[in-house]
């Protein structure tokens, strides 16, 4: 379907029509769920678009009117989009007739003049007015639509889009890499080892309805905080890990392996615990549960002030701390508030995840950090809204974190990167995910946090790290088992990706 561009005045036709409306400065994944939704609504799909002159608190366009509508006009989801002068969404109402007024959830209760008189005249004309924020999913489904090597080209060109909008070219990328090796990080958080059991399916026992397999082969891997510390170590830079362990044979696979790595540790022994274990059943590459070994009781006091002192030794030698928080009790609210002081004892960088996929935490506990990861299920927990855009619930976690800088994870839809400067004003970019159909998406978020943070403590612009880390991300997720990613097999991936 074509889109047509028109100007008010040229829209008579458009009348019987769903009509929807926004600025569209960045489209992300929370516009197309948006615009999905309007697009099912059974009547052609008509967008207002504000105009340039439109400018309210932070937000500010570094697109004119026409590219909005250019890029809204490529996914082929509206009939028609309205450019207007200004705000002017009443006269577009009295005009159109349209049956149903779409607007975000945030407009639910807003106080804007135009606003409120667009809703009032809308059903003053007998029109319907519905507000939404497009379904939440928290898997893709394009491979429905497409072949694998079609998303995957797709998702190529979005990333290509995205590095041209950023003004990123190879040699900046390739460059922002060379600093990598001057830097050193703390990796604090909870270890885990990850065992993947491979296995052959028997079939159904005939006692009671359950899958029965036969264990093949398994393999152990550094999960959790470990993880994090190796990524940042085969990436180039240095890195001492801070963590707690059990007394027990988990225990010294760790502490050999990150031997082996090269990685500075700091282990503490606490024997009211085991090593967290979690071991997953796999049939032809495809889980089939996971169980998983841990107490998640918080340290003890002893345990908690040989952590503290670990931290305290370490924190001159480094540009920055990065927590992975299992919420397995290693981060006590003793130990955020030592990272605080030391932050602002040597000037670091904090950056933060706090994974909650099987337990519950709050990303909201981590206050002023550098840089937050969630994904969408983390932030929308943090902030107990479940009907809020993706935009709103971003600037909200923004705002009640006082975070600079935020990695809004949306699994098969990618991710979205904020960065707000010292003025206020809000930079956002939208990353695909570039893997069209992953086999393991246990450690993308992992090398997404550990680029991220080697990048800005290595003073890398955001967006930079950004379009690093979906780089990194795409080579993580196509392999079975959490293992580190090198520095030559991303330089690689780079150039396959942006080489013409």
């Amino acid at each position: 379907m074509k889109t047509k561009i028109l100007k008010l005045e040229d829209s008579c036709h458009l009348n019987d029509c769903i009509l929807g409306y926004g600025h569209f400065n960045t489209i992300h994944p929370g516009h197309i769920r948006y615009l999905r939704y309007g697009y099912e609504q059974g009547a052609p799909l008509v967008i207002a678009i504000k105009g340039n002159s439109i400018v309210r608190e932070e937000l500010r366009f570094p697109f004119s009117q026409e590219e909005r509508a250019e890029a809204l006009s490529l996914l082929g989801v509206a009939s028609a989009i309205i450019l207007l002068k200004g705000n002017e969404l009443d006269k577009v109402i009295e005009k159109l007739r349209p049956r149903i007024l779409l607007l975000g959830n945030e407009f639910k209760i807003s106080q804007e003049d135009i606003i409120i008189k667009a809703i009032s005249l809308q059903n003053k004309q007998g029109g319907l007015v519905k507000f939404h924020a497009g379904e939440v999913n928290y898997l893709g489904s394009e491979l429905l639509s497409f072949s694998e090597s079609e998303l995957s080209e797709k998702r190529r060109l979005d990333f290509l889009k995205v590095c041209k909008r950023q003004n990123l070219t190879l040699d900046i990328l390739l460059k922002s890499m060379e600093s990598w090796k001057s830097t050193r990080l703390i990796v604090l958080g909870d270890t885990i080892v990850d065992q993947y059991s491979a296995c052959e399916p028997v079939g159904l026992s005939a006692e009671a309805p359950v899958v029965v397999v036969r264990e093949l082969e398994k393999k152990n891997f550094l999960g959790g905080a470990a993880i994090v510390a190796s990524h940042i170590k085969a990436l180039g830079a240095e890195c001492d890990l801070v963590s707690v362990v059990g007394k027990d044979k988990n225990a010294d696979f760790v502490q050999r392996k990150l031997q082996e790595s090269g990685i500075g540790n700091e282990l503490i022994v606490d024997t009211s615990r085991p090593t967290t274990f979690k071991k997953r059943y796999l049939v032809e590459n495809q889980k089939l549960f996971r169980v998983s070994r841990l107490d998640d009781h918080n340290l003890d006091i002893d345990v908690e002030n040989k952590l503290i002192k670990a931290l305290e030794r370490l924190a001159p030698k480094c540009q920055g701390i990065v927590i992975s928080d299992f919420v397995y009790g290693v981060i006590t609210d003793n130990v955020l508030s030592t990272l605080h002081e030391l932050s602002s004892k040597y000037n670091l960088l904090l950056f933060g995840d706090v994974q909650c996929s099987s337990q519950v935490g709050f990303i909201s506990r981590l206050k002023n950090f550098s840089l937050l990861c969630p994904n969408e299920k983390e932030a929308r927990v943090a902030i107990q809204e479940h009907d809020i855009s993706l935009e709103q619930l971003s600037r909200s976690l923004i705002r009640l974190t006082s975070t600079k800088r935020l990695i809004m994870k949306l699994g098969g839809e990618g991710f979205i990167a904020y960065e707000q400067d010292n003025s206020g004003k809000m930079y956002r970019e939208h990353f695909p995910a570039l893997s069209a159909n992953p086999m393991d998406v246990t450690g993308a978020g992992d090398s997404l946090l550990a680029i991220l943070s080697i990048g800005l403590a290595s003073k890398e612009e955001m967006m930079v790290s950004a379009a690093l880390g979906c780089c990194i991300a795409s080579l993580a997720v196509n392999r079975i088992g959490n293992s580190p990613v090198l520095y030559n097999d991303l330089r690689k991936r780079i150039i396959e990706l942006l080489w013409n």
